[in-house]
């Protein structure tokens, strides 16, 4: 398992246990057991679904944590393959299995990972315009999922409470509905201190998720 997805996973399960009062849980070693396992990527998949079924306390980040699976997987597991691998008519039908699973939280990943790799600082400027090229004619899907970041860019100038409410503008059909408020805040700090993540937790409407999730960001970041 990637060192810095593992210390991700467990700032995100140890924060969402901590705001939802869950002592003396040992789920993230299941779920670690299931990142560390020797099977394929797809049995791992399965393995992590077979967590989350046993407990539901937790479903608010089962896509999540698909997200870190799947960025495992590229910084780990992909290394025992064959080095074209991710362009095999296996690893084709393993995507078209997957299409609907996971959140935009990946993007997010794949850039910071991006930024490490280049030992450069990730913006939010650089992230929709460089990475995401929402300004590019063939990326138009890109531009709409990520129009609320782009018209709200703003707010990285300003504080929690003024993106939780922008964020809770939006509505359920859009695609960061529920990603909005971490991602954004992520971009506005970016190693909150005890006082700011107070703050954070203080204005979302959804504490153990969102909290778990600028938790995950930022510490994989």
């Amino acid at each position: 398992m990637d060192k810095r997805i593992e210390k991700a996973l467990n700032a995100a399960i140890a924060t969402f246990e901590r705001i939802e009062g869950i002592n003396g849980s040992d789920f993230v070693k299941r779920l670690s057991a299931v990142f560390n396992h020797e099977d394929s990527y797809m049995q791992k998949v399965d393995l992590l679904d077979e967590c989350f079924d046993d407990q539901p306390t937790y479903e608010g980040l089962r896509e999540i944590v698909f997200d870190l699976l799947l960025m495992n997987f590229f910084a780990a597991d992909v290394e025992k393959l064959e080095e074209d691998y991710l362009e095999s008519a296996e690893w084709e039908q393993i995507e078209e299995q997957t299409i609907d699973r996971g959140t935009e939280l990946l993007n997010l990943l794949l850039y910071i990972r991006e930024c490490i790799d280049e030992n450069i600082e990730p913006t939010l400027d650089d992230f929709l315009k460089e990475f995401l090229l929402v300004d590019e004619d063939e990326f138009q899907d890109e531009y709409r999922i990520y129009e609320p970041m782009l018209v709200n860019q703003v707010l990285i100038d300003g504080n929690y409470k003024e993106i939780a409410r922008i964020a809770d503008s939006l509505t359920e059909d859009q695609e960061l509905a529920d990603l909005f408020y971490p991602m954004m805040s992520f971009f506005m700090e970016k190693k909150p201190s005890e006082v700011q993540m107070t703050a954070y937790i203080e204005a979302s409407k959804d504490k153990a998720i969102d909290a778990a999730t600028y938790a995950l960001i930022t510490t994989y970041n």
